[in-house]
């Protein structure tokens, strides 16, 4: 799943008929002025300024500026521009009109294992999380809409009255229809209020985590997803999410920085596996990363490129538990050639590599990687008798006897 910052999943909302303040986001001070002049509702209404990056807290941390003329959001912007919050220099600004309101609700859609769940509350904002129990649900199974009575129902248990029933009934559906349409995992409104401008319901804030995998069916998705760890992905990261974007299969890098194992593992379940066992003998992890699915070799071939290039690394821990369906040999090639060229740039001199695989094509596939003793590289090479507990104690020990 992947999470989409408040200015995309706005523009998200507008294309599915969900008002939202007017806005822009900034990415440098220069581009301030040239907004003011192209968007005259910046100079006829009070805004808000606020850092556009995938931090909680943002308020606490003084990334919130309310209430501000033209002036005070040009100056609030460039002070946060470039602050650096908790390790994180903050990139983006976005710059919202500030409107008035005196109620706030909450409506949001998130998927389950059967369908849909729509949630919805006459209370919003921090109310939410202390009044979770008291939140109007209703069901909806997978391949199917939420009818009007439906929605009304909810909306009359939801506590709404009068035409804010039909109000609500009518922007539910057009949510739903956003999440439906645009492979959402969760979509979450709140606060939503009415616009006292013309009296319609506007989503005040966006939260919106979508289907990363599903990307290829949206050519207009035109924005970068926020990374899920406070702060920007590196440029490794970016370049392994747009392969992961056209493959079959996965394949995935998050870096972590000062760790001395780098894991190169086959499967999600793997990858947790040997974290959490390197982690448990006491050593540090360099990364969390994953090839599954089968996919082509290139890309695990381009995957091993950004594992290798990980800073300080001693030792790389390859492969996992035995594969059903995914081809050792054809995977193991993908990470030869990336170990080759590695080894070409310099970048594995004094690591070590621990390979434990099983699964189609394995005897082909582990006896190709033993072959590369006669080239120099200090790699270690077990079947799947081999209990992976095992190889991670090998290379933290830095030996297998």
């Amino acid at each position: 799943m992947a999470k989409v910052l408040e200015g995309p999943g706005m523009e998200i909302f507008n294309k599915w008929g969900i008002r939202t303040p007017r806005h822009v986001v900034i990415s440098t001070s220069e581009q301030i002025e040239s907004l003011v002049q192209s968007n005259q509702w910046m100079r006829e209404c009070k805004m808000v300024v606020k850092a556009h990056e995938a931090l909680g807290s943002r308020m606490k941390l003084g990334l919130v500026k309310i209430d501000l003329d033209i002036d005070q959001a040009v100056l609030a912007a460039k002070e946060i521009l470039g602050r650096e919050v908790q390790g994180l220099v903050i990139s983006q600004v976005i710059i919202a009109e500030m409107l008035s309101h005196d109620e706030e609700y909450y409506l949001a859609v998130t998927s389950n294992r059967e369908g849909a769940e729509i949630l919805m509350a006459k209370f919003g904002g921090i109310e939410v999380e202390d009044n979770w129990e008291k939140i109007a649900r209703t069901f909806v199974e997978v391949g199917e809409k939420p009818t009007d009575s439906q929605l009304e129902k909810c909306a009359k248990d939801a506590g709404f009255t009068g035409e804010l029933i039909e109000k609500m009934k009518k922007f539910a559906s057009r949510l739903y229809e956003c999440y439906d349409n645009e492979d959402g995992n969760y979509m979450e409104i709140n606060p939503l209020i009415i616009n006292p401008n013309d009296g319609k319901l506007c989503a005040l804030d966006a939260v919106i985590i979508l289907d990363g995998d599903a990307k290829f069916r949206h050519p207009d998705w035109n924005f970068s997803f926020a990374s899920e760890f406070g702060r920007s992905y590196t440029e490794a990261e970016e370049q392994i999410m747009e392969i992961d974007s056209r493959v079959k299969g996965s394949v995935k890098l998050i870096e972590i920085p000062g760790g001395k194992v780098a894991l190169l593992p086959a499967g999600g379940g793997a990858s947790v596996f040997y974290s959490d066992a390197v982690i448990a003998m006491g050593g540090t992890i360099a990364n969390y990363s994953e090839y599954s699915g089968d996919p082509p070799a290139w890309a695990v071939e381009a995957l091993t490129d950004k594992v290798c290039s990980l800073p300080g690394i001693t030792d790389i821990i390859v492969g996992g538990a035995i594969a059903n369906f995914t081809d050792v040999k054809a995977t193991f090639t993908g990470i030869i050639s990336g170990f080759r060229k590695a080894k070409e740039q310099g970048k594995l001199d004094n690591v070590k590599i621990w390979v434990r695989r099983g699964g189609p094509n394995e005897a082909v596939g582990l006896e190709s990687m033993r072959k590369l003793v006669d080239e120099g590289f200090d790699i270690h090479v077990y079947d799947r008798y081999t209990p992976l507990t095992d190889i991670a104690k090998f290379a933290l020990k830095g030996e297998d006897n």
